[in-house]
């Protein structure tokens, strides 16, 4: 994404009185469709323009947004000064707002010098704006602030030679997406182009989540169209201590692809350096192509202070590169900088929530002799820990324990609470306790380690002394858990369940008939009531028939106001599977939860059958 917007407009129109809506009057005229032609420049330069107002109210100024469009006719109301494109160029303007709500820092204005290289950048949005817009400025209201920008939709700012898009008949040259003649092609640098490829880098890098990736997009956004060859080398760890490697080179002449590779990686680029952001000339690198010189720039890639990377580029022949060309560099290697980042963070975040779900959950369920077992797991985002677990383990003396629980909440708060619940089952389970009193003992553990997280909040608030904290404490540290805990006994009358619900969708019970029931009552969830008195039901699972326990990513999957469950959806399901194995039962329930609805799911999703044989 662009840098941000700083400073202020040398002009600005008057800030219209109320908030404006898409068709409602703005500061120069009343909105309206706009049913004619409109310019695919034009939608260029909007695009920009959008990409550097969100930057600066959700980059810079901390924000969420509301973006509206609307198109406004030249009419001027009395009293307002005149914009600059109704004298020249009289027609309907495209006006852009972005509405960020309860600022959580300051305006910057446009002469705040640039400190060191780990300071805030806040870029230079500025130019970009003012070059494509007749008039830019802010409107402050309470609790909000509105970055507003209006484009002609004829006439200047556009190029000498574009046609007016309302005028049928006239041409219209649409310009190069690159420099005129590619990276050995004419010096001139066209400002429309500049501003074409670092929009496209703010669209293509931003969905990015592998920083390998970054650097391929780099460079095939720069080569050929502004350098005949660029290279990425990526340091580990931010930057501290770890060697860089070479992640990827591009060559506008395939052949010399690998040369060129062998030649940088023998002269890594120094990591004393320029400030960040600034190209520095390099030697030009002897590839093996005799005679082949050239201008070569050097570019570090710096993100919240931590150096990432650096970026080389290289072009061939004597005119080097044009002054545009160097300041397009500096912009484009923060957007990549500032991806590259955004990478490492979600891979780090990653491996370490893949890391702390090996230790969540089982690394296989046990077999249960007369009992075939089937599992779903499917947490709603595939790479992080969830609030779902599930267990099947043996508890000893012919005894074997499932456990399907949901914790209340999200992310790795929840997984704090799954890491503590298993193994607290499975140690209980393993001293030989009844089904009841190992939810009774849990119940507790969740209690008194909820109250000692309300004391360490209690203690840290009354250290701050900061009024209006002890609130917010109190409410902070209750943990809530669904759980549905159950003991199978093989025998030779079939499989003797003993299991309990705590606040947990009930298990379903389908026998050899097809009817389907509810195996178990409701009880009140874990980690509320400091003295529930839990309760357990014991049936048998006759050959044939089959338990199906689920998490409430199943009942609760929402197609608009309605939901799997309604109407015993989930039961109506259940019948359906009469006479089917275990596993077929888990996927054909699987995936008419995922029918259900065209939308992804929103949460964690799992179901365990078991089916005696």
């Amino acid at each position: 994404m662009p840098g941000g917007l700083t400073g202020a407009p040398a002009e600005s129109p008057a800030a219209p009185e109320a908030e404006p809506t898409e068709g409602s009057p703005g500061p120069h005229g009343a909105g309206r469709p706009f049913a004619g032609p409109v310019a695919e420049s034009l939608l260029d330069d909007a695009a920009v323009v959008v990409s550097e107002l969100v930057t600066s109210a959700v980059v810079h100024a901390g924000t969420t947004v509301d973006l509206t469009f609307r198109v406004e006719t030249a009419a001027v109301p009395a009293g307002a000064p005149e914009p600059p494109h109704v004298a020249g160029a009289p027609g309907p303007v495209l006006v852009v707002e972005v509405t960020g709500r309860h600022p959580a820092r300051a305006v910057h204005q446009a002469d705040t010098p640039q400190q060191a290289d780990d300071e805030a950048e806040f870029g230079r949005g500025l130019p970009f704006v003012a070059a494509r817009c007749d008039s830019w400025g802010t409107t402050c209201r309470t609790g909000s602030r509105t970055v507003w920008a209006r484009l002609p939709m004829s006439g200047p700012p556009y190029l000498e030679g574009e046609a007016d898009p309302r005028v049928p008949g006239t041409e219209t040259v649409a310009p190069p997406p690159y420099p005129a003649g590619g990276a050995q092609g004419d010096d001139a640098w066209d400002a429309r182009a500049a501003l074409g490829l670092l929009a496209e880098a703010s669209d293509l890098l931003a969905g990015q989540l592998d920083e390998d990736m970054v650097a391929a997009v780099a460079g095939q956004l720069l080569v050929p169209g502004l350098a005949d060859w660029c290279a990425v080398w990526l340091h580990g760890d931010g930057g501290r201590g770890a060697a860089p490697r070479l992640a990827r080179v591009r060559h506008r002449s395939e052949d010399r692809h690998d040369a060129l590779r062998q030649a940088l990686e023998k002269d890594p680029p120094s990591p004393s350096a320029p400030p960040a952001g600034t190209p520095v000339p390099i030697p030009w690198p002897d590839d093996g192509s005799a005679g082949t010189t050239g201008a070569a720039l050097s570019c570090r890639l710096v993100a919240d202070g931590c150096e990432l990377g650096t970026l080389l580029l290289g072009r061939a022949g004597p005119a080097g590169f044009p002054p545009g060309a160097i300041d397009l560099l500096r912009d484009f290697s923060r957007r990549v900088a500032r991806a590259a980042d955004t990478a490492r963070r979600y891979t780090r975040q990653a491996t370490i929530s893949r890391i702390l779900q090996r230790g969540l959950l089982p690394a296989s369920v046990a077999e249960v002799p007369g009992v075939e077992t089937a599992l779903v797991y499917e947490p709603r985002d595939k790479s992080l820990a969830g609030g779902d677990f599930y267990d099947v383990f043996p508890a000893g003396d012919g005894r074997w324990c499932f456990a399907l629980g949901d914790v209340c909440g999200k992310g790795p708060e929840a997984a704090v609470v799954t890491g503590l619940a298993r193994p607290w089952l499975r140690l209980l389970a393993r001293e030989d306790r009844p089904v009841a009193d190992v939810l009774d003992r849990l119940n507790r553990a969740l209690i008194e380690d909820a109250l000692e997280a309300a004391e360490s909040a209690a203690r840290a608030v009354a250290a701050a002394g900061v009024p209006g904290l002890a609130a917010a404490a109190d409410a902070s540290p209750a943990r809530f858990l669904s759980l549905l805990y159950g003991e199978l006994v093989p025998s030779a009358a079939g499989i003797r369940c003993t299991l309990a619900c705590a606040g947990h969708p009930l298990p379903l019970l389908l026998d050899t008939a097809g009817r389907v029931r509810p195996a178990a009552e409701s009880q009140v969830l874990l980690g509320i009531v400091d003295d529930a008195a839990y309760r357990a039901e014991t049936f048998v699972l006759g050959a044939g028939e089959t338990l199906l326990c689920v998490t409430d990513g199943v009942t609760e999957r929402r197609s608009g106001s309605r939901q799997f469950d309604d109407a015993d959806g989930l039961s109506r399901a259940l019948a359906d599977c009469a006479g089917l194995d275990a596993e077929r039962i888990a996927d054909r329930i699987r995936r008419q939860v995922h029918a259900f609805s065209d939308l992804p799911p929103d949460d964690d999703l799992a179901l365990l059958v078991l089916r005696a044989t």
